[in-house]
């Protein structure tokens, strides 16, 4: 029987979780008592944002710019000017004090202004001062905290304003002032305070605050005592392990490289000491870290974005992504089992499994705020009222058991971890928000989405193509979050454009825009997994894409058959076509591993494929067909089995 994790054990988890969390994004570590400025500023805009996206009324665009202050001061106090500045001071440097007085001046001008602004509909020349340097500090909060890639193409995309005129070919287009483009990203809400920034400030800053209270109460340690408990004996068992605990996981934090770094700590290093590779452990942990962004319910930030953007309630799309989360997570649980079987590795001791039961009586406490959350979202309360509920109920839940007590000092712990989580994907909305405004003031996506259906000859498998491509490469070395709108915006809506209908189209494109962490050259989910597994990053991203090879084509099963997502049909067909989808990705998953009960020959292996292929086309033909194919070979293989039994 495992030994119980005393609660100095867990503690002292949580603070290398943090610590890490901190090495990861290069947060400064401050002495004396800039540390207690800190933790107050961070309990003082936790209480102000539940405030006003729960039971407060504000101004929308108030609300933003108030977000927006805390968050740039926080980013400048917390996130280096230089990777090459030491991370441990005791007070900010001069020019970070200069930035965060200029980001409170400016912030203060903007409230202060856009009411007279509004009711005038006239800027005077301080605005417009006031404006370009709130762009200013725009990007250079974004360069800290959501990296220079996105900064960059962010900064690409405000250069079109101005020299669209002098662009050759089909994306040139008329060049726009300097008062245009500054009344539009600075002072309208289709720029840097527009419905993305919107969606950072609410949705996605409660639900990271939501997932930092339950990793405070010790919900991770429970998660993969309770994967450990369920599949530890199978063969692969710590493998397995990392898939469902990473799942478990997903469903709450919604971040494939938080995933794969929280989960990954426990579970790379055991599957290594179980005899699978290094390299393909650590795959195995981002393949699984990453299904985390599109496993409901909290998903990734960006299917909060989504809701927003087809004006939908976010259950359903929590309801959409159930059946593609199935698909995902069933292609790794049966990668993962027909690679242990294929390298012959058997399961963990009975002495190293711990009782379901009593893992359950631990801390089995701690499922009452995610299943409240859940029942809450499904009963039509908006997140917003959900999410506040939820962080009471961890609370409360916590007391159950003396180790998962929180205690006022765990409770600020938690919001200031909380805090610290939402800074760079709020970063990235900020950023992201100047490429929303180009295209919405240049009409760059109108033209590119042309183009795109001319290219394709308006046939629907090539804009679909062209729509993974784009949302991949935009989703390289980007937040997921951030590749996801801008697909969302360019590409999504060429889908519409061919019928397919919006809520598909728009989880087409957020699913790749998931992918991405698994997709080299950046991968950011690999990248992790490997620095855990101290395996080469080009040895992991190979293992990664071939274990999450068919993830790339679980979208065209939604696309061709929206039944999936339980949309254009009744239930009964949702469920049917889920169970031929589970098995499709088997088939695959055993066709890409070669093996099944043995290792296949190529005919098998093309039959498994083309079964595969077949089952995710919707009709009663192909389905049938696919069957019969899949089950040939089961039989096969049986047969096979028998007759070198027999001899």
């Amino acid at each position: 029987m495992q030994k119980e994790t005393p609660p100095a054990t867990t503690e002292h988890h949580e603070n290398d979780a943090a610590d890490e969390a901190q090495s990861v994004f290069h947060l400064r570590k401050y002495a004396g008592p800039m540390v207690r400025i800190i933790t107050v500023l961070s309990v003082i805009w936790a209480l102000f944002q539940v405030y006003v996206s729960s039971v407060g009324v504000m101004e929308t665009i108030k609300t933003r710019v108030w977000f927006f202050g805390f968050l740039v001061v926080m980013i400048f106090l917390l996130f280096p000017a230089s990777k090459k500045e030491r991370s441990d001071r005791r007070l900010p440097t001069w020019w970070d004090m200069l930035l965060i007085a200029a980001s409170i001046v400016t912030v203060v001008y903007f409230l202060y202004r856009y009411d007279i602004y509004a009711a005038s509909g006239m800027h005077n020349h301080l605005d417009y001062v006031f404006g370009t340097l709130g762009v200013v500090i725009t990007f250079e909060a974004a360069r800290r905290a959501a990296g220079t890639v996105l900064t960059i193409l962010a900064l690409v995309f405000l250069l079109y304003n101005f020299l669209g005129q002098y662009v050759p070919g089909i994306l040139q287009t008329s060049s726009f002032g300097l008062s245009r483009v500054i009344d539009v990203m600075w002072w309208g809400t289709q720029g840097i305070f527009g419905v993305i920034l919107g969606v950072a400030s609410t949705y996605i800053f409660l639900f990271i605050l939501f997932g930092a209270f339950l990793r405070k109460s010790g919900f991770i340690d429970f998660i993969n005592e309770l994967a450990v408990a369920l599949t530890g004996r199978s063969s692969g068992g710590p493998a397995k392990v990392a898939v469902i605990g990473s799942g478990l996981m997903g469903m709450i934090n919604g971040s494939g490289v938080a995933n794969a770094a929280s989960v990954g700590t426990v579970t790379i290093p055991l599957m290594k000491r179980n005899g699978l590779p290094g390299h393909v452990a650590a795959a195995v942990e981002a393949v699984a870290g990453t299904g985390g962004t599109i496993a409901p319910p909290i998903m990734g930030a960006a299917s909060f974005v989504m809701a927003e953007f087809i004006g939908v309630p976010y259950r359903e799309i929590m309801l959409a992504a159930i059946v593609p989360a199935i698909l995902y997570y069933s292609m790794t649980f049966m990668s993962v089992h027909f690679e242990a079987k294929k390298l012959g590795l058997s399961g963990l001791s009975k002495e190293e499994i711990p009782n379901v039961i009593h893992v359950l009586k631990r801390r089995g406490h701690l499922l009452l705020p995610v299943l409240l959350i859940v029942v809450l979202l499904v009963d039509g309360m908006t997140p917003l009222y959900a999410a506040p509920w939820a962080m009471l109920a961890i609370i409360v839940a916590s007391w159950f058991r003396k180790e998962t007590r929180l205690g006022f000092r765990e409770i600020v712990e938690a919001v200031e971890d909380g805090v610290k989580g939402v800074l760079t994907i709020s970063a990235a909305c900020a950023i992201v928000g100047v490429v929303v405004g180009t295209i919405a003031l240049t009409s760059l996506g109108l033209t590119l989405g042309n183009n795109i259906l001319m290219l394709s000859g308006n046939h629907l498998f090539l804009v679909a193509l062209l729509t993974m491509l784009i949302s991949i490469l935009l989703g390289m070395g980007v937040p997921i979050t951030a590749s996801y709108i801008i697909t969302a915006t360019v590409a999504a809506p060429l889908l519409v454009k061919m019928g397919v209908p919006i809520l598909v189209a728009h989880m087409f494109a957020f699913f790749y825009a998931a992918l991405s962490d698994i997709i080299p050259p950046v991968a950011l989910a690999v990248m992790v997994a490997s620095g855990i597994a101290q395996e080469p990053f080009s040895k992991v991203s190979f293992a990664a894409m071939r274990l999450g090879f068919i993830g790339l084509v679980i979208p065209y099963f939604f696309l061709y058959n929206p039944a999936l997502l339980f949309h254009g049909g009744s239930i009964a067909a949702g469920f049917i076509s889920a169970i031929l989808g589970v098995i499709a990705v088997t088939a695959f998953a055993s066709s890409f591993s070669n093996y099944l009960f043995k290792r296949l020959n190529i005919t098998q292996r093309l039959m498994l494929l083309a079964a595969g292929v077949l089952l995710i086309f919707p009709g009663y033909q192909t389905g049938v067909v696919g069957l019969v194919l899949f089950a040939a070979v089961i039989l096969w293989q049986k047969l096979t089995l028998r007759s070198i039994t027999a001899i």
